[in-house]
């Protein structure tokens, strides 16, 4: 994991992928065991080679992650930077005419 001096520490866990690809659903799913608390800044990697699935096809995996906290100034850094992020999603215009 990039950055060693942005976490305060990591550990590892065991996790499930589940991914599924069909014409209802497309989504990737992991599950860490344990009662983890994921926060702002920090990373998760899972270990192992990419998920492929083809169309069609529902997967569930059991792969090893590993969990780095972010320490208070990497969070901190992350909630003002999601913050401006989330500001991109309005639509302001200055127009002179009223819109319907």
């Amino acid at each position: 994991m990039p950055r060693r001096w942005w976490f305060h520490r990591s550990f590892d866990t065991p996790c499930t992928i589940e991914v599924e690809q069909t014409a209802d659903f497309f989504h990737a799913h992991l599950i860490l065991d344990g009662d983890i608390d994921i926060r702002p800044g920090d990373q998760v990697l899972v270990h192992g080679d990419p998920v492929r699935v083809a169309f069609g096809q529902k997967i569930s995996e059991r792969r090893q992650a590993s969990v780095a906290r972010a320490r208070w100034l990497a969070r901190a850094w992350t909630r003002v930077v999601a913050g401006l992020a989330f500001m991109e999603l309005y639509d302001v215009s200055f127009t002179s005419r009223r819109t319907l």
